[in-house]
């Protein structure tokens, strides 16, 4: 689950993280008022930022206004321009696909100096199984091109799981970003506060980009990226409430309302499966036969009538659908119990309507193999069964050929 960056610094404050003060809006009106408010307390210098769910904002542009998703303001008058070229209109970064996203928020926020930018980061390391902590000196450049080009440059720390971030490591952290003096110990206690809040809101990713020293002396995070585990919101329902829905893709949103994991790709051949592994394997398949997966679909274990009948809702709704590849695997599910759900989902008049003219591929793999076979084949309808992978792969060669 993701969450805007105007939403991250409010949860951080109440970690001690420190964060500019800012304000989130949705009018033209109320960005101006923000920035009176906040020059009446000091501040000269405001930055307006498009807030949308994906990153390269800065570099972004949209697509009426050709305005940066960043925009550094001196003036009232600045930022009301600023607001008004932004708020309502689409932008494109390099996240956010030639489509974009259109901004219906921005965060007023104060411009402070910057003396030096840093880069710090907080995930979950799998191939060691604990999280770990990540800074570099190249702060503001995309830490992917850091890790490329001069991957010394990132230092990091990882924490055993069960544990907290240990002081040592935090001056380490410090230490490796040039920190001195006062500064040194604001850094310290910013990444353990920022680890702290990592932990406790069971956080996916933490990504400060740029963290930022003042020439004052303060650490600050004048960005922050921040996605959450969706499978642990539940304990936390100061993090469900800022959940934006208007930012999600409306067929995955459709999709999680029947507890399927649907991923949007760009692809022409539609694939239903149970299981993760296995929906990344069904997506080679379809590959090296020669189409392009249009989606990543997972039932998970039940694939019954309900699942099946919503999974091809699902799919259906993106029109560059031009087959359906169903690739079961009956473990603790039968694969004739299966075979019996698709052919009645298949005949459910709504479902019957959608896949007019869609090839059905069914590969049914497990217990009652061969008998799930037998129920397709014997089902009068526009299904192709395929036992083995191999089978699978060339129905889908066959049919993308015709």
């Amino acid at each position: 689950m993701k969450i805007h960056e105007y939403q991250a610094k409010e949860l951080f404050k109440n970690y001690g993280v420190a964060v500019p003060e800012g304000v989130a809006t949705s009018s033209v009106e109320e960005a101006v008022k923000a920035a009176e408010e906040m020059k009446a307390n000091g501040t000269s210098l405001f930055v307006v930022k498009a807030q949308i769910h994906a990153g390269g904002r800065g570099k972004g542009r949209t697509k009426k206004n050709n305005a940066k998703g960043v925009i550094l303001c001196k003036t009232i008058d600045e930022v009301r321009d600023a607001a008004e070229s932004l708020l309502g209109d689409t932008l494109v970064t390099i996240q956010t696909g030639e489509e974009g996203q259109v901004v219906k928020t921005i965060y007023v926020t104060d411009g402070v100096d910057i003396e030096k930018e840093f880069y710090l980061g907080i995930l979950l390391d799998r191939a060691k199984s604990q999280n770990v902590i990540m800074v570099s000196t190249e702060g503001g450049v995309e830490i992917e091109t850091v890790a490329e080009e001069t991957p010394e440059k990132i230092v990091k720390e990882w924490v055993e799981p069960g544990m907290d971030l240990a002081p040592n490591q935090a001056r380490r952290l410090a230490f490796a970003l040039g920190f001195e003096g006062d500064a040194f110990k604001k850094a310290v206690k910013f990444i353990s506060a920022l680890y702290n809040f990592y932990v406790e809101k069971d956080a996916d990713m933490v990504e400060i980009n740029p963290l930022v020293l003042t020439p004052g002396g303060d650490v600050l995070a004048l960005d922050a990226k921040v996605t959450f585990d969706g499978n642990s919101t539940y304990k936390h329902k100061d993090i469900q409430e800022l959940r934006d829905t208007s930012e999600e893709n409306p067929i995955e949103l459709e999709a999680s309302k029947y507890n399927l994991n649907y991923i949007k790709l760009d692809g022409n051949v539609g694939c239903m499966v149970n299981g993760a592994g296995l929906a990344m394997a069904t997506m080679d398949i379809i590959k090296l036969s020669g189409g392009e997966p249009a989606n990543f679909l997972d039932v998970g274990g039940g694939a019954n009538v309900e699942t099946v009948k919503n999974g091809f809702r699902i799919i259906l709704e993106d029109p560059n659908v031009k087959a359906i590849l169903i690739n079961i695997f009956g473990g603790i599910v039968r694969c004739d119990r299966v075979a019996n759900g698709v052919i009645e989902a298949i005949k459910d008049p709504e479902i019957a309507k959608k896949v007019e003219g869609v090839p059905i591929i069914v590969r049914l793999q497990g217990t009652n193999a061969e008998e799930a076979k037998v129920i397709i084949d014997n089902s009068d309808l526009n299904v192709i069964s395929a036992v083995l992978l191999k089978e699978a792969a060339e129905a889908v060669s066959k049919v993308m050929a015709a």
